[in-house]
């Protein structure tokens, strides 16, 4: 538990594990609330489930072909989901088995989904070069912006700021106004594509991760938000792709920490200000 809470200190003894939950691989993963997780996979379905015990609560059938990106609005029982088959959907948690809402309108698979903080609008990115804003309520695109090779590969919405970071295999992040759907600041482009990125609870720092190969690239890279807007550090350690990274809440005991995966088969927590690793 990186949040300090566990019962144990020291090397992680022993791992809990869980029966399937998807009949094929597991896409995305999101925490949904305290205790609850939602997952999107290859078998076309939604899963919400118990972190605790592993149980089913509900599972959203709809989407045509694989889900590639799910998520969960702020405060709120409703979860989104992403597809290769160009569209969004909304379920509610409490709510029938069917979407409660759809945001067609992408051309090519999406790959990028983020919910404004007061879970009032939805941004989507995909490899059609676009993004795309929504209303929640009515499903109503408010804005729609293409560039050239922009091909998105993750979107988190700023806390408590109408800014979204985007990642994108150009290996350039972006960060976006909202309001009029505007690129705000490009940070210099890094040298491999960037896979995924993540705000701070605080709003002050962006984390990225790249693409690599032979321990070449796979380094993930902190981000000042602030008016710099400078590259802060850099976490080296992977051999391979590093698929995504996340800031870790911080317990009281303990120093603000990172956690990157990679297609290396393994998870890294880094401590956020030395780069080293735990």
């Amino acid at each position: 538990r990186a949040d300090g809470s566990g019962e144990e200190t020291g090397p992680v003894r022993a791992v809990r594990q869980h029966g399937p939950v998807h009949t094929d691989a597991v896409a995305s993963v999101a925490a949904l609330k305290p205790d609850l997780c939602v997952s999107g996979g290859r078998d076309k379905s939604v899963a919400v489930c118990s972190w605790r015990s592993g149980a089913v609560l509900r599972r959203f059938i709809g989407h045509e072909r694989e889900v590639t990106k799910v998520t969960s609005a702020p405060d709120s029982n409703r979860v989104f989901s992403a597809s290769r088959d160009k569209t969004v959907m909304m379920w509610e948690l409490h709510g029938t088995s069917g979407p409660s809402q759809r945001f067609p309108g992408h051309d090519l698979v999406v790959t990028g989904l983020a919910v404004s903080p007061d879970a009032s609008q939805l941004c989507t990115g995909s490899r059609d070069n676009t993004v795309c804003k929504w209303d929640i309520e009515t499903g109503e695109c408010l804005g729609r912006a293409a560039i050239s090779r922009n091909l998105v590969t993750h979107l988190c919405w700023v806390p408590g700021e109408p800014y979204i970071i985007q990642t994108s295999e150009d290996k350039t992040i972006r960060l976006w106004d909202s309001r009029e759907l505007q690129v705000a600041h490009t940070f210099p482009a890094k040298r491999h594509i960037q896979t995924c990125c993540d705000v701070s609870r605080d709003g002050r720092y962006c984390l990225s991760s790249s693409s690599g190969s032979a321990g070449q690239g796979g380094e993930a890279t902190l981000w000042d938000l602030r008016q710099t807007r400078n590259r802060v550090r850099e976490y080296k350690g992977h051999f391979q792709t590093t698929t995504s990274c996340v800031f870790l809440p911080q317990g009281p005991a303990l120093a603000p920490s990172i956690a990157t995966s990679s297609y290396d088969s393994t998870v890294k927590v880094w401590d956020r200000d030395t780069g080293g690793r735990g």
